[in-house]
């Protein structure tokens, strides 16, 4: 606090020290009211930098007292502008609350002004006191970049990004301070399973924060190529089928298992928490399970990664007890009111939110255990007239249902750090109407498609060949390349799935291993082997280094 005295004396200003922060000053001798005392005392924030809520909570006040206590001649000034009239005055009390200021620097100067008579040379007016700071009161912004998706339970974790330069950055009992440009990190010992807080303060002391949702998995296997062969979850739990796969991946002719988590009877193979899921399960007989943890822990030990097969909308589980409890809805329907009669009259509505959640869940829980990729299948409509389907809930068309399928599924899975892809018919690159499936729509949500390209599913004339079946190499290389052409340009790659079953026209090493060379030779070094009953041609697999 600062006081000034102004006398009106004859001679020199003399300045006196009161206390730690007084000042004394005596008036100049044109005051035509000299002899008298009058006493200003000035208030104000002692800071050079000033937060937001610091300038919130400031005032600067001028107080006169004495015997000729007044403000009649005071002034208040922000930057050069006189803001006196936005002040309050109380008495001889004048306070000045700015509320807010924008972040650079400021001055607020209390001044003394003089009156002349008419005809007389201006005085200057005197300044008395004056506050010089500089105002930041914006909070630092956070952007958090690592860790991008799921950590492994237990092992240390990074957790970096940028904020302004120089601020403290708080994580988790740890801090640090960030660079010049801006970037931070800390190491912590051990991922927390859940949400995280990142808080950064700055010079000013203006603080923000940031939540981080951490997913931690048991275990992840990650590859920048992937050759897996299927397997259902009977096979899995059948040592002959199962043990034949992982000694494939043992000689090198495959890296990873496409393991499957829900199949196309509707039964989930593991136990999945979904409250659907547990729902439906008295209703899943029949099929196989197994403890998902156990199977991801076993493939994980060898360096194998698990692509989980979710099958969405063939579902004769879920669409048979929709239809027998009141949820018709969940169903693709006719035009007369009656369930889609293809596959067991089990297709389940894209349009439906409720369908949707049960796969993505499912998905979610198996993403959650360690499972390295979700690959989805039947994501598409039934085959057969458009005309004579009927999704109840649809707005808009049936293939941008599918997309916003892949869509969702793509925001809710990213905590998970899991890979995606999505089955889907050889047909899709060059007739997406017929099926459903809009190749490059659906490509910029997923990370790779995976297009059935086996020779059998190909009629007379596609790709100007008489019989698909008996050419497997042509067949192949010429739909990949329309795959290729179809999701370019985003971030989707192509990974095909190639049939392992042979045909009448020749032996079964022959067609597999003619569909494999066809996926070399588009530089496609990818691939999943499709054999209903998982059980391969090994000799004809070649070994990709």
């Amino acid at each position: 606090m600062t006081v000034s005295r102004h006398r009106r004396l004859l001679g020199p200003r003399v300045t006196l020290l009161v206390g730690a922060v007084a000042l004394l000053l005596a008036a100049c001798d044109s005051d035509p009211d000299a002899g008298v005392d009058r006493t200003l005392t000035f208030d104000g924030p002692d800071a050079a930098l000033l937060n937001g809520d610091e300038v919130a909570a400031a005032s600067f006040t001028v107080v006169a007292s004495g015997e000729d206590a007044h403000l009649d001649d005071i002034e208040l000034l922000l930057n050069g502008d006189d803001i006196t009239g936005d002040a309050s005055v109380a008495g001889t009390e004048l306070t000045w609350a700015p509320g807010e200021l924008p972040d650079g620097d400021h001055e607020v100067t209390v001044q003394r002004t003089f009156e002349v008579e008419e005809g007389e040379d201006p005085v200057e007016p005197e300044t008395l006191h004056s506050w010089a700071f500089a105002v930041d009161a914006t909070p630092p912004e956070i952007e958090i970049t690592a860790p991008d998706g799921a950590v492994v339970a237990g092992e240390p974790v990074t957790v970096a990004g940028t904020t302004e330069p120089g601020a403290t950055v708080e994580v988790e009992g740890g801090s640090t301070t960030a660079g010049q440009d801006g970037a931070w990190e800390v190491e912590l010992a051990s991922a927390p399973d859940g949400t995280l807080t990142v808080v950064a303060i700055d010079a000013a002391g203006n603080r923000s924060d940031d939540d981080l949702r951490i997913v931690t998995v048991a275990s992840r296997v990650s590859l920048d190529e992937y050759r897996a062969a299927h397997l259902t979850g009977c096979a899995w739990g059948f040592p002959a089928l199962r043990d034949a796969v992982l000694e494939m991946v043992e000689s090198g002719q495959l890296n990873a298992v496409q393991l499957d988590l829900k199949d196309e009877s509707g039964i989930v193979n593991f136990d999945a928490q979904h409250e659907l899921a547990q729902t439906l399960r008295p209703e899943m007989t029949g099929g196989c399970t197994f403890d998902l943890e156990e199977a991801v822990s076993t493939l994980h030990e060898r360096g194998i990664p698990v692509i989980g097969r979710i099958v969405v909308y063939r579902d004769p589980v879920l669409v048979n007890w929709a239809w027998n409890n009141g949820f018709e809805e969940y169903a693709t329907q006719t035009t007369d009111g009656n369930r889609w009669p293809s596959y067991a009259a089990g297709m389940a509505n894209p349009a439906n939110d409720d369908v949707n959640d049960y796969n993505i869940g499912i998905a979610e829980e198996a993403a959650k255990a360690g499972v390295d990729h979700i690959l989805w299948d039947y994501i598409r409509r039934p085959e057969g007239p458009i005309e004579n389907q009927v999704y109840p809930g649809l707005e808009g068309t049936i293939e941008e249902a599918v997309v916003d399928f892949v869509r969702d599924a793509d925001e809710r899975l990213a905590p998970y750090g899991v890979v995606h892809g999505a089955s889907v018919f050889g047909i899709a690159a060059t007739r997406p109407l017929e099926i459903a499936q809009d190749i490059p729509a659906m490509s910029a949500y997923l990370d790779y498609v995976a297009p059935m390209v086996y020779p059998d599913h190909w009629g007379p004339g596609e790709y100007g060949l008489a019989n698909p079946n008996q050419s497997p190499y042509e067949i192949v290389y010429e739909s990949l390349k329309s795959f290729q052409e179809a999701t370019e340009g985003t971030r989707a790659r192509v990974i095909p799935w190639l049939g392992d079953f042979g045909s009448r026209e020749m032996d079964a090493g022959q067609y597999i291993r003619r569909q494999i060379d066809a996926t070399v030779d588009n530089d496609i070094r990818e691939f999943l082997l499709w054999n209903a009953g998982a059980r391969y041609t090994v000799p004809a697999i070649p070994t990709l280094d």
